[in-house]
């Protein structure tokens, strides 16, 4: 046993510790005898009322939507076209996270694909002949079919449903990756979904167009990212319709399935849709988060709300000079919400 000061005052008590366990051993009254520990401060209490009003509103948002996503809920939309979306049995997203920058390539992706595939439809059957991916045929213009076939759709309903998908899962997907590593992502899934459907129908001279074998990759990519996205879907049974909301990756497990079910249609000859495309542009979206999800982050610890961010920023704001200390406050109280 060693003797050490509990405290650095003159007057001291002596602890008795164990050198090998490190047990700290009491006699009779020196734990009370120990000064108590100074109050710590509570986060708010040094900040001026607006800054804590806004910070207590953001908390109780924040805790309604962690509740949220927890569970299965209802969605009410705010928009007509979010009905026209619901119809068409697309998602919408809910609480959608803010990007930092512009999603040039997805823009330019999608205005690339509008351009080319409404330019075919005034001669669509030749130009699915001439440029579409035939299983049996890959080697067509040097393999220049792989890219074309990407470009070219089938129907104004084709290419609006490819459209959607990469517009509002691929702005968050290319902020994440950064654009070079999300034209990488599209250029695998999409040459992947193409060899996947090749080996599935290698004697097939039907021509397969469209783009979703490298937006499967962006939606497997962005339901692992970010699976607690919520996703509202309008319910159709017969003339009965509600809205429901889905967490991301609930969706992602349902589109998944409906793919497998669409993969044996496909190899048993029942449907045209090339859901082995699907499966494979997935895989890649799969293989790119497991690559990326312990590398470059752009969320911080804890993947905390951006928005307790900027309302950090805007409490010190409001706390400046000539109050100096709720300058500290407020750091610590950014600090603390980022634990």
């Amino acid at each position: 046993m060693a003797e050490v000061p509990a405290t650095a005052a003159e007057v001291k008590p002596y602890l008795d510790i164990c050198t090998l366990c490190h047990i700290v051993w009491f006699d009779c009254g020196e734990f009370t005898a120990l000064p108590a520990l100074p109050k710590r401060p509570e986060p708010y209490e040094n900040i001026p009322q607006e800054a804590r009003e806004k910070l207590a509103l953001l908390e109780s948002k924040i805790a309604r939507e962690e509740a949220q996503n927890r569970n299965f809920g209802d969605y009410n939309p705010d928009t007509w076209w979010e009905w026209v979306v619901g119809i068409l049995g697309m998602p919408i997203e809910q609480n959608v996270k803010n990007i930092r920058s512009a999603p040039l390539v997805t823009w330019c992706m999608a205005a690339a694909i509008t351009i080319i595939s409404v330019y075919a439809f005034v001669a669509l059957p030749t130009a699915v002949r001439d440029f579409g991916l035939i299983p049996a045929h890959p080697e067509r213009y040097g393999g220049l079919t792989f890219l074309t076939s990407f470009l070219l759709h089938g129907s104004a309903l084709h290419l609006i449903g490819n459209l959607y998908f990469l517009l509002i899962f691929g702005d968050n997907v290319e902020d994440w990756l950064g654009r070079w590593r999300f034209i990488l992502l599209i250029v695998c899934a999409t040459l992947v979904g193409d060899v996947a459907h090749i080996m599935g129908n290698a004697s097939s001279n039907t021509p397969c167009i469209g783009a979703s074998g490298g937006i499967s990759g962006i939606i497997a990519f962005y339901a692992l990212k970010f699976p607690h996205v919520r996703l509202g879907f309008l319910m159709r049974v017969y003339l009965y319709f509600r809205w429901i909301s889905l967490p991301a990756y609930v969706f992602f497990l349902f589109w998944v399935l409906i793919q497998f079910v669409g993969m044996w249609k496909q190899l048993s000859g029942f449907s045209n849709v090339a859901a082995l495309a699907h499966l494979g542009g997935a895989g890649v979206g799969l293989v790119f988060w497991l690559a990326t999800r312990r590398g470059f982050e752009l969320s911080r610890k804890g993947e905390k709300s951006q928005e307790m961010l900027d309302a950090t920023a805007e409490a010190k704001r409001l706390s400046r000079a000539p109050h100096a200390k709720r300058y500290t406050d407020v750091d610590d109280l950014a600090a603390d919400a980022l634990k």
